[in-house]
């Protein structure tokens, strides 16, 4: 794969003939929005959106010891995955900082996918390429074998039953089957970014379109609409969900995002970052430098990744990311501040924009939480 030529997936002239407006996103050709951003955002809180994820970096991992390198290499136990279910994890360096968040589905009792964020695909695969060895395993890259559809929404239950006679019903959250789509041999996942009920369909690149096109046809009268990237941010914003390079960084290890609960210290044999790891743990519990939280803006002035938070005229934190909330009516912003002030309600929290101290609310995590 160069890491200099711009690609395409394989919807590329369909996102272009419904007018997408498209935008280089970790060196792929991406849909950022097709119409109205908000409409889109709205659609899949209401009633339901398509995405074309196929950016995103499958990593397959096979082999009789295939559990046992993901549970060195990642910071999960991977092992204690059962066949047909995901799980969220991390993959970090020896100093703890986080490479990237990854979910990995176990396929069979020897077979994995690693899913990866785009920007870090050739990161995560040079990673479990090095962390292989000594291991009878086999890592493969797998990023041009894949073409990956999400529909999220309320709606999405209905609209893929209608092409499938695969068991949505019993299929879990975090869980995933074989199956077949509109006629297309697909792997139906119950996953998303959304913080909405949904499905992420992994296909081959050459049934794309033909998928592509069946979801549309089968949401028309539910009013499923193409959606871009733009609103999948402010969703999985709304949602609290952490975006690698904004709430995640290699500076930062899972305990300083507030995402302790990935690392497993109780699975079996040493793992990538371990020893670090622990005392990342001991310092969050006993001192945490600053904790992640949520902001409302009082005001209309939206706050963007990098703007400080304030308070007291002192700088207490950062913004790490931020736009307005169509849910919410409001600008909301997630950012990283002074324990001190990490308290939901604490007053006399701003944020400087331009200048300009904003007012904000500190709030938990998430902004939206959709109702079962």
């Amino acid at each position: 794969m160069s890491s200099t030529e711009t690609r395409r997936t394989a919807l590329d002239a369909t996102h272009r003939a419904l007018g997408a407006t498209m935008t280089d996103f970790a060196g792929w050709d991406m849909p950022l929005r097709y119409a109205s951003e908000r409409d889109e955002h709205v659609a899949v809180r209401t009633r339901a959106g398509l995405f074309d994820l196929s950016h995103m970096g499958e990593i397959t991992v096979t082999g009789p010891q295939a559990a046992a390198l993901l549970d060195y290499a990642l910071v999960g136990n991977i092992g204690g995955v059962k066949p047909g279910r995901a799980r969220y994890t991390m993959i970090c360096r020896e100093d703890g900082g986080i490479l990237d968040d990854l979910i990995v589905y176990r396929l069979a009792d020897t077979e994995y996918m690693v899913v990866a964020n785009a920007s870090n695909s050739q990161v995560v695969l040079d990673a479990l390429t090095g962390r292989a060895a000594g291991f009878d395993a086999e890592v493969r890259d797998d990023r041009d074998a894949y073409a990956l559809l999400a529909v999220q929404g309320p709606e999405s239950p209905g609209i893929l039953k209608s092409l499938t006679d695969a068991d949505l019903d019993g299929l879990k959250y975090y869980a995933g089957l074989p199956g077949t789509v509109a006629g297309v041999p697909a792997l139906i996942a119950r996953t998303g970014y959304t913080g909405e009920d949904g499905f992420e369909l992994f296909v081959k690149p050459e049934h794309a379109v033909a998928l592509w096109q069946a979801l549309t046809e089968a949401g028309e009268g539910v009013g499923l609409v193409p959606c871009g990237l733009s609103c999948r941010d402010t969703l999985r914003l709304e949602a609290g969900m952490p975006l690698y390079g904004h709430e995640l960084t290699t500076s930062l290890t899972p305990f300083d995002a507030g995402l302790g609960r990935v690392v497993k210290f109780e699975k079996e044999g040493d793992f990538v970052g371990r020893a670090a790891l622990a005392e990342a743990a001991e310092r969050a519990a006993s001192e945490p430098p600053r904790v992640l939280v949520g902001l409302v803006a009082e005001g209309r002035r939206v706050p963007r990744a990098g703007y400080q938070v304030v308070a007291g005229g002192e700088v207490v934190g950062e913004v790490t990311s931020g736009a307005p909330s169509p849910t919410l009516g409001k600008p909301i912003a997630m950012a990283y501040v002074d324990a001190a002030h990490g308290a939901p309600g604490t007053e006399g929290v701003g944020v400087d924009i331009r200048g300009s101290h904003e007012p904000y609310e500190v709030v938990a995590l998430p902004f939206y939480k959709r109702q079962k």
